[in-house]
């Protein structure tokens, strides 16, 4: 966790080419006195000239810019310090490519505007950007994404104490920071992972789609974004789909699927993490083993508590290797935890966890 000054307000550089955005962002920033605006950048060598200026606390930053574009800015700002950056991201399916790519170089997380240039529902962003701002401000910035681990095999140790009966699914839980570290742990997964893997990373529609094809890309496992009445099977990895909420159901024939669904709606995320982690420990029971990853705020919380309750078993990722430690925090302040797990051992341990619970 970052030491930011204790009293002062949160220093802010807004880099963007459009001076509508760089005014909205403005406005919508300092309506918080926690937050101050320190400077403003029209395009990505302005931008480094004022880091270098008035060290921030935290960067707002365009991907398509003139002169030098958001990607190279950010490259150039994570090999020079930890500074957080929020991507303004368009919505499109190359501006989610393009804002995967930052969270790969060390982008703490995005907020997505419309190919108009507009901020997606700006009259209710307010409220999430200065939230994402705080969490940020204060995240633990990774050094830029390398390689991932190879994968782990079925011979994996088991680890943990004995288990009550097999797991068939994994149900992951993410936010701030979730992209990167679900790489990590999905590209280690062995092919023939004996459980089904479901995931929610709080993540807008248009982006899901194209953050699971690229943990397909690199993983043995076979990953998609979820659709209506996918079969939940061992060794596959369905990721909830921006703007629907992920839940299980039984058929008297042919195992469980996915149902996706728009309600509640009135959550502060969708896909919510709860939902999904509820759905599960009502039709899995002890045959479910959640994960908390990290992610600021606390969805996931009351999912994890329905796990333990229904006899599953729990890991969370541990404060150090997290980026923002809300979620996983929330969840063992209630004492539904029962391993506490770095980041690097993290797919070494629900696999351990997973094979020692199959049958002899």
């Amino acid at each position: 966790m970052r030491n930011l000054p204790a009293g002062n307000p949160i220093r802010i550089l807004i880099v963007d080419d459009s001076v509508f955005m760089r005014m909205a962002l403005r406005r919508m920033l300092e309506s918080d006195p926690a937050v101050e605006v320190v400077g403003v950048a029209k395009d990505g060598v302005e931008a480094l000239d004022q880091v270098e200026a008035l060290r921030p606390d935290l960067v707002t930053l365009d991907i398509e810019m003139p002169r030098m574009d958001g990607l190279t800015v950010l490259e150039k700002i994570m090999s020079r310090s930890s500074l957080p950056v929020i991507m303004i991201s368009s919505h499109t399916q190359e501006g989610s490519r393009a804002t995967l790519r930052a969270l790969d170089l060390g982008a703490v997380d995005f907020i997505p505007k419309s190919t108009d240039g507009s901020l997606i529902g700006a009259d209710a962003m307010e409220g999430v950007l200065l939230e994402k701002v705080k969490a940020c401000a204060a995240s633990q910035v990774r050094p830029r994404w390398e390689e991932p681990s190879p994968p782990l095999h079925r011979r994996t140790s088991a680890q943990g104490p004995p288990a009550p009966g097999p797991i068939d699914v994994v149900a992951i839980g993410a936010s701030t920071g979730g992209p990167r570290a679900l790489k990590e742990v999905i590209s280690r997964l062995p092919g023939d992972f004996p459980a089904a893997v479901l995931i929610v990373q709080h993540m807008p529609q248009g982006f899901t789609r194209t953050f699971a094809e690229r943990l397909n890309e690199i993983s043995e496992v076979m990953v998609k974004e979820a659709e209506e009445g996918d079969a939940i099977v061992p060794g596959g990895v369905l990721v909830a789909p921006g703007g629907q909420h992920l839940l299980v159901r039984t058929r008297a024939f042919g195992g469980p699927v996915v149902r996706l669904t728009q309600h509640p709606g009135n959550l502060s995320y969708r896909p919510s993490v709860d939902v999904m982690l509820c759905a599960v420990a009502e039709v899995f029971g002890e045959r479910a083993l959640a994960v908390m990853m990290t992610g600021m705020g606390y969805d996931g919380r009351e999912g994890m508590r329905a796990i333990k309750k229904f006899g599953g078993r729990t890991l969370a990722q541990d404060r150090e290797s997290c980026v923002v430690f809300g979620m996983p925090g929330a969840a063992a302040a209630i004492g539904v935890v029962d391993q506490m797990v770095p980041l690097w051992r993290l797919a070494e341990t629900l696999v351990g966890v997973v094979l020692a619970a199959e049958p002899a």
